[in-house]
């Protein structure tokens, strides 16, 4: 979809109930809805199993359509196959704009890597311990254990909204991001964290202007073109919040649109 469409995007909302808290199905809605309408909404399991019984007030309350699938031998669920397969068909009949996809499981990275190659956003939900492959093929993944600290807050969004387009590159996401913390990351574990520091110097440094200054939703479309990342994955609300805390930048305009900041180590730089 390109931004002189004004129409929102189509979203296809796919999950895997056997790797997803039903508890914070309001909440995932909640975040998929600022980017678009979710006009596919299935989740998979073997409904038959007891462990799933927490699902069913969920499904009806939310209109999500639980899709029954059988293992086909112990110790095997083929729940991913089935969420595999249909994804695969809604890219191909529906042409969704973005997928929603919450698992934990990184046997879902393929597709993820095939949607998104076909053009399609990808944004997964998932639990602290989400393998680094599937986080990192992801537009954007976002730590279940940090979404539901994030809506206790007064605020959240999705920096860089827009961010994922076809042919995008995701860059390896940091280790900082897997703690996904309930407690904000420190200013000076963040100092410490050298991919998280690279990446977001180099994002400044791509959209900063003669004097040095980058406007923050710059800088966050630059980062979201990059890596799969997400500041509230830190502790933090929003991109702003996050580069505040990491104290290695000045600001100008904060609390307006215009928001910029500029590396201190440039700060000798006429503005």
């Amino acid at each position: 979809m390109s931004d002189a469409d004004p129409r929102p995007w189509r979203i296809a909302l796919l999950i895997d109930a056997d790797n997803a808290p039903a508890d914070l199905i309001d909440e995932i809605l909640t975040e998929l809805s600022t980017l678009g309408v979710i006009n596919v909404r299935r989740a998979y399991g073997n409904w038959t199993k007891v462990a799933l019984n927490g699902w069913q007030d969920r499904l009806l309350e939310f209109a999500i359509r639980p899709m029954q699938q059988f293992d086909y031998s112990k110790r095997k669920n083929a729940s991913d196959m089935a969420m595999t397969v249909d994804a695969m068909e809604l890219l191909y009949t529906e042409h969704p704009d973005a997928f929603g996809i919450v698992s934990s499981d990184a046997d879902f990275t393929p597709l993820v890597m095939h949607l998104r190659a076909k053009g399609a956003a990808v944004y997964g939900f998932g639990a602290a311990q989400t393998p680094l492959p599937f986080v990192n093929a992801c537009s954007r993944f976002l730590y279940l254990e940090a979404l539901k600290e994030a809506h206790v807050g007064d605020e959240i969004e999705f920096v860089g909204k827009a961010a994922a387009q076809p042919g995008d590159d995701s860059t390896p996401a940091t280790k900082a991001s897997v703690t996904a913390a309930r407690v904000r990351v420190p200013t000076s574990k963040l100092r410490q964290d050298t991919a998280l520091m690279n990446l977001l110097r180099d994002a400044v440094n791509a959209t900063a202007d003669e004097s040095g200054w980058a406007k923050v939703g710059a800088i966050g479309t630059q980062i979201s073109n990059k890596a799969s990342f997400d500041a509230r994955n830190y502790g933090y609300a929003t991109l702003s919040k996050l580069l505040v805390a990491i104290e290695a930048f000045d600001f100008r305009d904060e609390g307006t649109s215009r928001v910029s900041v500029r590396d201190k180590r440039n700060s000798r730089r006429p503005a």
